[in-house]
C-alpha cells in the first residue's frame, strides 16, 4: 500500500475509519477474534454494505462466511490512519474538559501520546490532570520545540481559543483540535478541526426528535 493510493481514498471513507477502529478495539478487548460487516454495522450505525465498500479501498480483509479478522483489521486501519505508532501532542486548558481529555485512556490505544498539558491560571499550574502535572503556558514553546510536537488540543474558554491557536501555529503545531465553541482561524498548511461537544449534542437531537416522531406515529 503506497501513499499515493491512500491520497485517493474518498474523504468520507477516512472519516468513518475511526468509528470502525473504536468498535474493533472494544471487540478485541472483549476477546472476540472475528467480526462480520453486519455486526460492525450494528455497532457503528453504518450500513454493512457501506462498510464492505469502505474496506475494499484497502484490500480484501474479510472472508465470506467467516468475517473480518479483528487483529488484522485493527492493524490495517491503524496503519491507514497513521495510528500504528504514537503521535505526541500537547493540550492547552486544564479545566474540567481538559482534565477529562487528559484522563481519557483511549488516547493511547488509538495512537496518541499526550506529553504535556498547559494552562495560564496560576491556580491550576502545578495541579494534576490525568497522570501529568499542569505546566504554565509559557513553557509550551520549549516543550513543543524540544519534542517536535505537531498536534495541539485546545480546551479553553472561547475568548482565549484564537490566542492559543496563534501561539500553537507560531511554534509549528500543524494539526489543531479545537474543543471550544468558537471557530478559530489558522493559516494555510495548518489543519484545524472544530469539535464543540455542545454542537455535537445538538446534531444528535435531530436523530432523537426523528426517533420520537416515528414512535409517536407508530403509537397512533
Amino acid at each position: 500500500m503506497n501513499g499515493n493510493h491512500i491520497d485517493h481514498i474518498p474523504e468520507g471513507v477516512i472519516e468513518r475509519l475511526p468509528a470502525y477502529l473504536g468498535v474493533l478495539l472494544q471487540l478485541r478487548q472483549e476477546g472476540d477474534s472475528t467480526v462480520s460487516s453486519a455486526r460492525l454495522g450494528e455497532l457503528t450505525h453504518i450500513n454493512p454494505a457501506q462498510i464492505r465498500r469502505d474496506l475494499t479501498h484497502f484490500g480484501q480483509f474479510g472472508k465470506r462466511g467467516v468475517g473480518y479478522d479483528i487483529a488484522s483489521l485493527v492493524e490495517q486501519v491503524q496503519r491507514i490512519l497513521g495510528s500504528d505508532h504514537a503521535h505526541r501532542m500537547v493540550l492547552v486548558g486544564a479545566g474540567n474538559l481538559g482534565t477529562a481529555i487528559a484522563s481519557y485512556d483511549g488516547l493511547k490505544s488509538r495512537g496518541f501520546a499526550l506529553v504535556a498539558i498547559f494552562d495560564k491560571d496560576p491556580a491550576r499550574v502545578g495541579s494534576r490532570a490525568g497522570d501529568m502535572i499542569v505546566r504554565d503556558i509559557s513553557e509550551l514553546p520549549r516543550v513543543v520545540s524540544e519534542q517536535g510536537i505537531r498536534i495541539g488540543v485546545i480546551a479553553v474558554p472561547n475568548d482565549a481559543a484564537q490566542d492559543v491557536t496563534d501561539l500553537m501555529v507560531a511554534h509549528n503545531i500543524r494539526v489543531i483540535l479545537n474543543y471550544s465553541s468558537t471557530m478559530v482561524r489558522a493559516p494555510a498548511g495548518v489543519v484545524v478541526h472544530n469539535t464543540d461537544p455542545v454542537r455535537e449534542l445538538l446534531h444528535t437531537l435531530y436523530y432523537l426528535s426523528k426517533s420520537d416522531t416515528i414512535a409517536a406515529v407508530a403509537a397512533e
